[in-house]
């Protein structure tokens, strides 16, 4: 029950956030992702993210800010927007990380998120609320949600 109510609680919040407006694995969180995109599977989600099997409420664990990109191999604005990402990676190394979840591979963390409709970013700050937005965004867009909601500049 608790697991329910967590994920309630965290698919309401990320539609609160929507108002603004996808293979590397690093072994730490606390480690640089090297200026690329992280593939997570489950297990590393609930470890470098929050922990949806044993949480109740949302604690992020990450020591810097991220992007979730909920994603398919074969979703076309997924995989357009797969090369932003990439350079964004590479520009905001060591500030933020980058996270890519295959939908097909990673159903309940799709279900989790509510990622019915590809892709669909999260954007979550060290401190904060995450927001969440859908669609394939231009790089300018990405990169100002990187500036303004991840690094508050």
């Amino acid at each position: 029950m608790e697991k329910r109510n967590f994920i309630k609680s965290f698919i309401a919040l990320v539609i609160f956030g929507i108002g603004f407006c996808s293979c590397a694995f690093a072994a730490n969180p606390k480690e640089d992702s090297t200026g690329k995109v992280i593939y997570l599977t489950k297990e590393e989600f609930n470890k470098k993210v929050v922990n949806i099997d044993n949480n109740s409420s949302w604690k992020y664990l990450g020591d810097k800010p991220c992007i979730l990109d909920f994603y398919a191999n074969w979703c076309g604005p997924c995989r357009m927007i797969s090369p932003y990402l990439d350079e964004l990676a590479k520009e905001y190394q060591g500030q933020i990380y980058i996270y890519k979840i295959d939908v097909d591979k990673e159903k309940e963390l799709g279900r989790a998120f509510g990622a019915s409709s590809i892709p669909l970013l999260v954007f979550i700050p060290k401190d904060g609320q995450p927001q969440a937005a859908r669609g394939a965004l231009p790089k300018a867009e990405l990169k100002n949600a990187i500036e303004t909601v991840l690094l508050k500049k």
